[in-house]
């Protein structure tokens, strides 16, 4: 599936505003490819792939959740937000037969990041993170950092999300910790 293919399968089931934020998101994630020495084919398939499931239905992720045994069951503790990156990877699997693993993981890590990310994972994830439509305190310093150093870049991306979550007393998903740990 090349990307054109892969944007034009997401589009029906996104908004206009997060197809244009997946657009930016997979642009982000080839030149950060192209820096980092990750696959650009790869990195243009999930960045465009990386947000198919944001918009299904709550009930129905939560049934992914609860009856395959490749979805972790503590995601039902923690915000829904998380879920569409696990979910969504194997509904990829089964809908468009998406059977790369490399493109699946970064698909389900780029909202929690993971213990040991690859670097597609780490790419995908900080394409997420910092196309240019996102604007929040500390996303300049990040992409300023990815300009050199891609687990630096993540590093900080994951500190911004976490202090950004305790700081408004929310839930920090495990995987998250895990990623920063592995990156520090």
């Amino acid at each position: 599936m090349t990307r054109e293919q892969a944007l034009a399968y997401v589009k029906p089931f996104l908004k206009q505003e997060r197809f244009d934020h997946t657009v930016r998101v997979t642009d982000q994630a080839l030149i950060l490819a192209e820096r980092f020495g990750a696959d650009a084919e790869k990195a243009a398939l999930a960045g465009a792939l990386h947000d198919y499931a944001k918009y299904k239905d709550r009930d129905l992720m939560r049934r992914w959740i609860e009856t395959d045994r490749r979805l972790p069951k503590d995601l039902l503790d923690y915000h829904h937000e998380l879920w569409h990156g696990p979910v969504g990877a194997l509904m990829l699997e089964q809908e468009i037969h998406l059977t790369d693993p490399e493109v699946s993981s970064a698909v389900s890590c780029h909202t929690t990041g993971k213990k040991h990310m690859s670097v597609l994972d780490k790419v995908v994830f900080l394409a997420d993170y910092i196309e240019p439509g996102r604007n929040f305190p500390g996303v300049d310093e990040v992409r300023e950092t990815a300009e050199t150093d891609l687990d630096k870049a993540c590093l900080l991306a994951l500190k911004n999300t976490i202090v950004f979550l305790v700081g408004r007393g929310r839930t920090v998903y495990p995987d998250t910790f895990h990623a920063y740990n592995d990156l520090l």
